[in-house]
């Protein structure tokens, strides 16, 4: 599924192309994608993009006349950009299409259908169900290390797994907790309570410096993901531990001091973790 950076890189992607545009026509192909869609859908049409949004892994579509369209790519679902005068023919999968009064085409692509689409008053966003309950997002400067310590209090949790509930920060999935947990030197074994204080103090930074290298990269294209424009990410040649189960560490000597990195399975998930430098 992508993550916050491949949303934030798509976002951007879609932002460069649809900012000030008026949507000339949005329609859809199929009623449903893991939800129904809005059966008012179709009053987008005309109206102007006025700016995006992200919150977790949500794109959000402001339009004049405080309307906002709430995008989820889910497990497969991207965004496919066309140019005015483009005589290729729509791809595959193709479920939602906006068309803008410049003549670029962007297309809601997504074969697994598990993304999804709504819409509602600007003014509302923050009581839509799926963003109601959200933590802070990592991002951002109320995320700091008081906070998590907080969140994390009395929680027995793994802190993997206390990372991945979106309550308690927004936006964060496999890859990027594990990859910032190497970068904290926390294992992913940890409770989660004894994450705060000092380890969280190492652990945020850790967090936001992971995902602003994410971002800059273009994400990490695993499987469906590309960005708007139809290139790869590139950050998945940079991961330190994710995906490299076996393989020596970067910060160990090689065996027989450290047999290499661990890959195991939590909540099943697969978790990589280095067991000479994460405690």
């Amino acid at each position: 599924m992508p993550e916050l950076p491949e949303v934030e890189t798509v976002m951007r992607g879609l932002a460069a192309r649809l900012d000030g545009r008026v949507l000339v026509r949005v329609t859809a192909t199929r009623a449903d994608l893991r939800w129904p869609l809005p059966p008012d859908l179709a009053s987008a049409s005309g109206r102007r993009v006025q700016g995006f949004a992200r919150r977790a892994k949500y794109m959000l579509m402001r339009l004049e006349g405080g309307v906002t369209l709430i995008l989820h790519l889910g497990m497969s679902g991207r965004i496919v950009l066309a140019p005015p005068g483009a005589n290729t023919p729509p791809p595959l999968h193709e479920h939602v299409v906006f068309e803008t009064d410049d003549g670029w085409r962007a297309g809601f692509v997504d074969p697994r259908r598990f993304g999804s689409l709504d819409m509602l008053a600007t003014a509302d966003e923050a009581l839509h169900p799926q963003l109601a309950r959200l933590g802070p997002e990592p991002l951002g400067d109320d995320f700091t290390a008081d906070v998590l310590s907080a969140a994390l209090a009395g929680r027995h949790t793994p802190i993997k797994a206390a990372l991945l509930d979106q309550r308690t920060v927004a936006g964060l999935g496999n890859i990027y907790v594990c990859e910032a947990l190497f970068r904290a030197g926390i294992s992913p074994r940890r409770l989660a309570h004894t994450v705060a204080g000092a380890r969280a103090g190492r652990l945020v930074p850790a967090i936001k410096e992971t995902l602003a290298e994410a971002i800059a990269a273009g994400g990490s294209s695993l499987r469906d993901y590309r960005q708007a424009n139809g290139e790869l990410g590139y950050f998945q040649h940079a991961w330190k531990v994710y995906g490299r189960g076996g393989q020596a560490c970067e910060r160990c000597p090689g065996p027989p001091a450290c047999p290499g990195i661990a890959v195991f399975t939590q909540a099943g998930r697969s978790s990589f973790s280095c067991p000479r430098t994460q405690r």
